[in-house]
């Protein structure tokens, strides 16, 4: 039997091997969000991820984003389709939690049951809604998982979902426990986060041995702190402050950030209103000043790298005449556009937010909306952005969406769907061909999602596309890390090498 969840005495228990060894084995991570939560099935929240993903929580199977391996093991060794869509993983034998516990295919089966508990609220189970998924339990390191509609992609799912032990309650927990090579040793709320090497990982030890995280809103700040040796990396700086070619390393970044619209409430619900505020919004105004050139504008919420990728989309004009005469016809025909609209945007979610924020928010009342733009911390952003979302009044939501694995099926039915947890559309032609795209493989899957992206921005107007965005990192000279695609959701300190 496996010994019992012990949270109390993890922390003094798993720490020694980072105590032992040298101060110049540390790194120090400057972020520019503040963690509110260190749940591992939160941790597909950019803010959570860098800190926990595949640190102090590991998945089945991880993505090769560093060259074109695609799918690789990690806690699962292998895996095959069987029939009927059930998938067959083979687990990773000898590996323990770091309560000591020994990891087993009832932990991946508790695991995802958690995610779907009406007991807490993780952001995991959005990438799996639509799908009916189902998971047996063959033997201790043998696992099925059958899926309705039955998914090809099935092993690039399991990127997503964190292991904990089968005894961590429903809730959410404070003091993580993974099969990660990391552990939780410190969390100051307001001040700071500290990792510490395991001293009995089942993988190749890293040469980091602790990291600490510490917080600093402002891009210049962040920058300049690794430049005086204050930190060693700073994973999300400005365009602005990236001017030393020694230090800083541009990446390409899987977010796509837009508006999130609600067409259920006036005057979004009117197609003339969606419309407007497209054609208000000057994009390339941003490239090259606010953002950096090499951020593209977006007609899709998911990069041009993923499959379905739809080029004869033509991107939305800036016409603000026409924006303010669509305006005006449908205030003719009784639409509420004088309302007051708020527009929330999150404090630091990516370099520039603030300032692009208030940009959107000036040309959108140049062509007559009336926009009362609010900054929010994450939490509070949340309450908008999620279903039951907050209904006082017209909202617009300011928000990226990072897919960096390559499928619309980790976008498309939680950010469209009529019942999916962001979406703010009800329509059935997005629902049909969301599940019937879902179901597909080949070149019929990617021809679905491809009329699925037409669909949602020619003739939905679905939401207000913005960029796909570029990432910024400045890297201490005695550090080697080169960063990627996935960057900026998830920082695996066993990357990182000191020189």
């Amino acid at each position: 039997m496996k010994p019992r969840y012990a949270l109390a005495g993890l922390l003094l228990a798993t720490t020694t091997a980072g105590a032992a060894l040298a101060q110049d084995s540390e790194v120090t991570i400057v972020l520019g969000e503040e963690l509110d939560l260190v749940e591992p099935c939160m941790s597909t929240r950019s803010n959570i991820g860098r800190v926990i993903l595949q640190n102090i929580s590991e998945t089945l199977t991880e993505l090769d984003v560093r060259g074109d391996g695609g799918v690789q093991p990690r806690l699962a060794e292998s895996w095959e389709e069987t029939e009927d869509g059930t998938w067959r993983f083979h687990l990773r034998e000898g590996v323990t939690f770091s309560d000591g516990s020994s990891f087993d295919a009832e932990d991946v089966k508790h695991s995802f049951e958690r995610t779907q508990s009406d007991q807490n609220t993780c952001e995991i189970s959005r990438y799996y809604e639509g799908i009916d998924m189902q998971f047996e339990v063959v033997d201790d390191l043998t696992l099925d998982i059958t899926a309705d509609p039955a998914q090809p992609i099935m092993p690039l799912l399991m990127t997503l979902l964190t292991i904990v032990p089968s005894e961590t309650p429903m809730e959410f927990v404070r003091e993580p426990v993974g099969t990660g090579p990391y552990v939780l040793s410190a969390w100051n709320p307001g001040q700071d986060i500290r990792l510490e090497l395991r001293d009995d990982y089942w993988g190749e030890t890293p040469e980091v041995t602790a990291a600490t995280y510490v917080f600093r809103s402002d891009e210049a700040v962040r920058a300049a702190m690794v430049e005086t040796g204050e930190a060693d990396i700073a994973p999300s700086i400005s365009v602005i402050e990236a001017d030393d070619e020694a230090l800083d390393h541009a990446y390409p970044n899987s977010e796509t950030t837009y508006l999130r619209l609600d067409h259920s409430v006036a005057p979004m619900d009117d197609a003339r209103v969606r419309e407007a505020l497209n054609l208000a919004i000057d994009r390339e105004a941003f490239l090259g000043t606010i953002l950096p050139e090499g951020a593209e504008i977006a007609t899709a919420i998911v990069p041009p790298t993923t499959i379905g990728w739809n080029p004869d989309i033509e991107p939305w004009a800036f016409d603000p005449e026409r924006a303010t005469e669509l305006l005006e016809e449908a205030e003719a025909d009784g639409v509420p556009v004088d309302t007051q609209i708020r527009l929330i945007g999150r404090t630091g979610n990516f370099p520039g937010a603030t300032e692009v924020y208030e940009a959107i928010a000036a040309m959108l009342t140049d062509v007559g909306f009336n926009i009362d733009l609010q900054m929010v911390e994450v939490a509070e952003h949340e309450q908008y952005y999620s279903k039951p979302f907050v209904t006082d009044g017209p909202v617009i939501v300011g928000a990226q969406h990072d897919n960096s694995r390559g499928d619309p099926v980790f976008s498309m039915f939680f950010k469209y769907d009529s019942e999916g947890r962001q979406s703010g559309i009800s329509d059935e032609k997005v629902d049909d061909l969301i599940d019937r795209a879902t179901a597909a493989s080949g070149d019929e899957r990617t021809a679905l999602w491809s009329e699925l992206f037409a669909y949602l921005h020619d003739e939905v107007i679905a939401d207000g596309l913005l960029f796909h965005m570029v990432g910024f990192a400045r890297v201490a000279e005695d550090i080697d890390f080169t960063p990627t695609i996935a960057t900026n959701s998830q920082l695996q300190l066993a990357e990182i090498g000191l020189n």
